[in-house]
C-alpha cells in the first residue's frame, strides 16, 4: 500500500511542523522537563495559592531566559536556583495578554541555574478550573473542584510551557479542607487518610494538557487488580456497575496494541456539570455521569478515554493542527475495544453513527475546517475539536486496515505505539512512519492510499469507508412501516433494541415526526422520561423541532441538570431558530449558566449571543 514517498520518520517534520501557535514557551532554547506542585485548594475564595517549581534543561546551552504560559495568574514572585544552594529572586517580566492564549512569562536565568520557582494564585475565574457548591454535586453536603487542562487551558492554573509537544513528570503537595479527597492524573493511594495533606506523583512524562486535578467528597470502588472508580458516595455502587468490563477492555487493548504503560487505569465520575464526555487524563480519566445509563450501553466512552492511554497519552500530537493523530486514532481504537469485548454488531452499529454524525458536521463546517491538518492559527484550539479529527481520522484508519488487511495493519499500529512512546509527533511523523511500514515494495501492500486526499482536502473521499449494520437495516425497516402508516406506534418492535437501534430510529425518523407522532411514540415507550442521557438528547431535539409541548419540562430540567457541551449545545441552537424559541432558551439559560463550565458557558454563550453586561 504506498502512502507517499518514504522518509525518515524522526526526522519528517520540520521546525515549522513543530511550531506550536498556541504557546509562548521557548522549548527549543530551554525544555522544562518536571513540575513540582505546592499548592493550598481555598473553596472560599475559589483560588489556588502557592508554587510551582520547574526542572529544565539547556537545549541551547547558553539561553538567557525560560517563557512561560499564564492566564490570569497573579505572580507574586519568581526564583531561580543558586549554584550557592537555594533560591534566589531573578528579574521576571509578564508580557502583554492575549485573548486566547493569556501572557508569557519570562524569567531570567542565572548562568548555573536548572530550576525556578514560581509563587503565585489563580483566579476566581480560571478557564480550568470548576468550582461546585454543595448544592451543584450528587451528594449535597461538600464543595467539589476539578479542573479541565485541554486545550490550552493549564496556564490558567499551573505557569508552565504549555504545549502538547513538552512532556513533563509532575508532583504535587496539595492541602484541601479536611474531609475531601484529592486526586490527580498520577498515583492515588484510595485509602490515604482525608486529612487535608495529599502527597501525589506522576512519573512517566506527560503533556501539560493531561495535568488534572479534582478534590471533593470522594469513595472508591475497585473494577479489578488495575482498575477502579472514584465517585461521590451517593454515585459510586452505580459506577461500579457500569464500568464492571474496564479490566476486560484493558485486556483486549493489550492483545491488540502492546501493553499499558500507566501502571493503573481508575475513572472518576464527576459532578454533571463536566463539559466533556471524558477526559483521557492518565491513570485517572475524568467521566460525565451522563454515560451512567444502567445498562452499560454507553461504555464505549471508557473504551474511548482507555484507548488514549495508548493514542493520545502515550503518543501525543505535538501541536493541537496535530489533534487528528489523539482522536482519529482513539476512535478507531475504541471501536476495535468494543468489537472485541461487546461484538462485532455493537461495534457496526457505533461506526455507522460516527459516520451520520460526521457527514453531518461536514454539511455545517467550512471546508477549511473540513481538513485533518487543520490550520489553527490565531484561533482558540478548542475550534478544532470537530467530529472531523474523530469519526474522519477514524476513517482513514479503517482504511488503511482495509487496504494492508487486519492483521498487518495491527501489526503497524503496535509498532507506532512501541517506536513514538512517550513522544510528541506531528502529522509528517506519521505520514513517514506509513510510508515506511505500510508501503514500499512489501508485497503485502495493498492499493495506494491517496493520503493527500485525507489529509489535506475537504470533505471524504469517494472511497471512504462506509460501514453497515444489519440491525439498522432492521430499524430502518420498522421505521418506514411506521411512517406510512402500516404498522402503528406501539406495534413497533422494540423490545431488544439497544441504545444504538434506538439513535438510529430517532434519527431517521426525525423527518416525520411531528408533535402528533411524538406523541404516540410518547404514549408507547414513554421516551420523554428517559434516563438514558444520549436517547433523551435525541428526543427534546426532535421536540423543539416539532413543537412537542409535553417535552418542555423535560427539556428545562435537562438543561438545567447537566453541562456536558456535546449534549446541551446542539439544544440551545435548535430552540435559536425561532424567535419564541430564542427566549425560551436564554430564560433557561439565565438559570443554568452559574452551574456550567466555562468550556460549556463559552459555546452557549456565542449560541445565544449572551452579553452579561446585558444578558439576553
Amino acid at each position: 500500500m504506498a502512502c507517499g514517498a518514504p522518509a525518515p520518520p524522526d526526522e519528517a517534520a520540520t521546525a515549522s511542523d513543530r511550531r506550536d501557535h498556541h504557546s509562548y514557551a521557548n522549548p527549543e532554547a530551554v525544555r522544562v522537563t518536571h513540575v513540582e506542585l505546592d499548592l493550598e485548594v481555598s473553596f472560599a475564595d475559589r483560588t489556588l495559592r502557592g508554587s510551582a517549581m520547574l526542572s529544565f534543561e539547556r537545549v541551547e546551552p547558553d539561553a538567557g531566559s525560560l517563557v512561560l504560559d499564564t492566564r490570569d495568574l497573579h505572580i507574586d514572585g519568581v526564583e531561580a536556583w543558586s549554584p550557592n544552594g537555594g533560591f534566589e529572586a531573578t528579574t521576571y517580566v509578564v508580557g502583554d495578554a492575549d485573548p486566547i492564549l493569556g501572557a508569557p512569562l519570562r524569567v531570567e536565568l542565572l548562568p548555573a541555574a536548572t530550576r525556578v520557582r514560581v509563587t503565585y494564585r489563580t483566579s476566581p475565574e480560571a478557564s480550568a478550573l470548576q468550582w461546585l457548591d454543595p448544592g451543584q454535586t450528587a451528594g449535597g453536603q461538600h464543595p467539589f473542584l476539578f479542573t479541565q487542562s485541554q486545550a490550552i487551558h493549564a496556564r490558567s492554573w499551573i505557569p508552565l510551557q504549555d504545549s502538547p509537544g513538552v512532556r513533563v513528570t509532575y508532583g504535587a503537595r496539595l492541602r484541601t479542607p479536611p474531609g475531601l479527597r484529592a486526586v490527580m492524573s498520577a498515583a492515588n493511594d484510595p485509602d490515604a487518610p482525608a486529612d487535608g495533606d495529599y502527597r501525589l506523583d506522576m512519573r512517566q512524562s506527560i503533556p501539560s494538557y493531561l495535568i488534572a486535578l479534582a478534590v471533593g467528597d470522594l469513595a472508591f470502588a475497585p473494577l479489578g487488580p488495575r482498575a477502579g472508580v472514584y465517585a461521590e458516595p451517593s454515585v459510586i455502587d452505580a459506577a461500579a456497575a457500569e464500568f464492571a468490563d474496564t479490566e476486560a477492555m484493558m485486556a483486549a487493548t493489550e492483545r491488540l496494541y502492546g501493553p499499558y504503560r500507566w501502571d493503573r487505569y481508575d475513572l472518576l465520575v464527576l459532578p454533571p456539570s463536566f463539559p466533556f464526555g471524558g477526559m483521557e487524563n492518565p491513570r485517572l480519566t475524568f467521566a460525565t455521569p451522563t454515560i451512567l445509563a444502567g445498562d452499560r450501553s454507553l461504555v464505549s466512552l471508557v473504551a474511548h478515554e482507555l484507548a488514549h492511554s495508548w493514542s493520545g497519552n502515550l503518543v501525543t500530537n505535538a501541536t493541537w493542527r496535530d489533534f487528528w493523530l489523539n482522536e482519529g486514532v482513539t476512535t478507531y481504537i475504541e471501536r476495535r475495544i468494543v468489537e472485541e469485548v461487546f461484538g462485532t454488531r455493537r461495534a457496526e452499529m457505533e461506526a455507522v453513527l460516527g459516520r451520520d454524525v460526521l457527514l453531518a458536521e461536514l454539511d455545517r463546517l467550512d471546508d477549511p475546517d473540513e481538513l485533518l491538518h487543520v490550520d489553527l492559527a490565531g484561533r482558540d484550539p478548542d475550534e478544532g475539536m470537530t467530529q472531523v479529527p474523530y469519526e474522519k481520522g477514524a476513517l482513514l484508519l479503517r482504511h488503511l486496515e482495509e487496504q494492508a488487511g487486519r492483521a498487518r495493519f495491527d501489526e503497524f499500529l503496535r509498532g507506532y505505539f512501541d517506536h513514538f512512546a512517550f513522544r510528541s509527533i506531528t502529522t509528517a511523523d506519521f505520514l513517514a512512519y506509513a510510508s515506511e511500514h505500510l508501503g514500499g515494495d512489501d508485497p503485502r501492500a495493498g492499493a495506494p492510499v491517496r493520503l493527500e486526499a485525507w489529509i489535506d482536502q475537504p470533505g471524504l473521499p469517494a472511497d471512504a469507508p462506509q460501514p453497515a449494520s444489519d440491525a439498522f437495516a432492521e430499524v430502518e425497516r420498522q421505521a418506514a412501516a411506521w411512517s406510512v402508516g402500516r404498522r402503528r406506534a406501539g406495534e413497533l418492535e422494540t423490545g431488544s433494541w439497544s441504545t444504538q437501534e434506538w439513535l438510529h430510529f430517532l434519527s431517521v425518523a426525525s423527518a416525520d415526526l411531528s408533535a402528533e407522532r411524538m406523541a404516540a411514540l410518547d404514549a408507547a415507550f414513554g421516551l420523554t422520561g428517559s434516563g438514558n442521557a444520549e436517547i433523551a438528547h435525541q428526543w427534546l431535539l426532535a421536540a423543539i423541532r416539532a413543537g412537542y409541548g409535553r417535552a418542555d419540562d423535560r427539556l428545562d430540567r435537562y438543561l438545567v441538570g447537566i453541562g456536558r457541551r456535546k449534549l446541551i449545545a446542539p439544544l440551545y441552537e435548535a430552540l435559536s431558530a425561532t424567535p419564541s424559541g430564542r427566549e425560551r432558551a436564554l430564560g433557561i439559560y439565565r438559570r443554568a449558566r452559574p452551574g456550567y463550565h466555562p468550556i460549556s458557558v463559552d459555546a452557549i454563550d456565542a449560541i445565544l449571543g449572551w452579553d452579561e453586561r446585558n444578558p439576553g
